[in-house]
Formats: C-alpha cells, sequence, structure tokens
C-alpha cells in the first residue's frame, strides 16, 4: 500500500460570501501550519477559467441580478459541471496524501436549483473534509467591499448596506451546517485559522459533509 494510501489528506473547505474573509483564513492556514496545504480554492479556479465564461463558480445569485433568470443564464449549465471538476480535484489531492484549503462561496440561488453543494459532498465520501462556515456581518462586508474593490468609486461611509450584501450572506449558508464557524468580523485570520487547525488536530470526524451528502436541494 503507498503511503498516500494509507494516509490520506485533509481539507477545509471555507464557506462565505465575498469579503467575508475566507482568502486570508487560507492564507494563514498556509502560513502557520508545520504541514503543506495546497489552495484549491474558487478563487484559483476562476482564474484559470476563460474569461467568456466569468465568473464561472463565483456567479452571483439570482435574487441579485436585475433581469429574471439570474445574472448570466447562459453559464448557469456549467456551473455544476464546474464544481464537479474542482471538488473531484480536491478528492485526487487528499488521495495523494496531500492537504487542501478551498475557498468557496457556495449557494443553489440559480434560476435552476440543481443542489450544487449536496453533489459536492457527496464527492466527499470517505475523505477527511471539514465544512467550515466563514460568517462576518453584513454591515463590515460593505465596508470592505468600499475599501478595496470599490475604493476607486467615492462611495459615502454612511451609504447603506446594498440588497447584493445581504442577498449573498443569506443564500451562501443555507442551510448552514457545518463543522465549525468563524466570525471575521471578532477574530483575526490568524486566530480563525488557529481555531480550524486545532479543531482538526483534536480527532474530531468531519460531520457537516456526511449529513449534507444525505440531503437534497433539488425540491
Amino acid at each position: 500500500m503507498a503511503a498516500s494510501d494509507a494516509h490520506p489528506g485533509t481539507v477545509v473547505v471555507l464557506n462565505g460570501a465575498p469579503r467575508s474573509g475566507k482568502s486570508s483564513i487560507a492564507s494563514a492556514i498556509q502560513q502557520t501550519s508545520t504541514a503543506p496545504w495546497l489552495n484549491l480554492g474558487a478563487d484559483r479556479f476562476i482564474e484559470i477559467t476563460p474569461p467568456r465564461f466569468r465568473p464561472g463558480i463565483g456567479l452571483r445569485p439570482a435574487g441579485i441580478a436585475d433581469r429574471p433568470g439570474g445574472e448570466r443564464p447562459d453559464l448557469e449549465p456549467y456551473i455544476p459541471l464546474m464544481y464537479e471538476a474542482l471538488y473531484d480535484s480536491i478528492a485526487a489531492h487528499l488521495r495523494k496524501g496531500l492537504n487542501v484549503v478551498a475557498d468557496a462561496a457556495h449557494h443553489d440561488d440559480y434560476a435552476t436549483r440543481s443542489g450544487i453543494l449536496y453533489d459536492c459532498a457527496r464527492r466527499m465520501d470517505g475523505l477527511k473534509a471539514y465544512f467550515v462556515g466563514v460568517r462576518c456581518p453584513v454591515d463590515v462586508v460593505w465596508r470592505r467591499r468600499r475599501e478595496t474593490w470599490l475604493k476607486d468609486e467615492d462611495i459615502p461611509a454612511d451609504a447603506p448596506v446594498p440588497d447584493l450584501v445581504r442577498i449573498w450572506d443569506r443564500e451562501v449558508h443555507r442551510p448552514g451546517i457545518y463543522d465549525l464557524e468563524v466570525d471575521t468580523s471578532a477574530a483575526s485570520a490568524e486566530e480563525c485559522a488557529g481555531r480550524i487547525l486545532r479543531y482538526i488536530e483534536c480527532g474530531r470526524a468531519p460531520r457537516a459533509f456526511p449529513r449534507l451528502a444525505g440531503m437534497s436541494g433539488k425540491t
């Protein structure tokens, strides 16, 4: 038996809305852990997606779009396939004994609901896969957006939180089943990473993905 078969790797999937702090936590896990962790999250996947098919798995919830059917109805048929490829890639790395940290913004608010998260969970069957909810209050997310992506638009500090921020926060945490949750407004990325690594090191078995694997989101 190969060493990779005897000692499969671990994956931490960080799930949260854009600007909730997932990427910072992923980097902190890579920097603070004594073991190597590969970052195979949604941000990396979007980078390798052809521009005409972007944002790919970063497609916004349909409830945010100004037109019926979602932001890019033409892209929706590709989204389940892209998630399948992402999670199959994660599984392949784990079976080789490699650790993976992956950022994600899972939601199923598309014109056609297909239960993507539940399918992804089934692809983690038999693997050491932890699902971590990355929480952050919508007002803090909105401030981070203004200070980064929207910094050149001169948006007033007292501008109300847009619907898109609230909808992302609502949809990305459905159904809210996690092994662990962290709040990046109350703890630094390094503190969140430390809490996640300690949780894993305690030997607690993953519970979220097995539960999600038995559910269906198509109804």
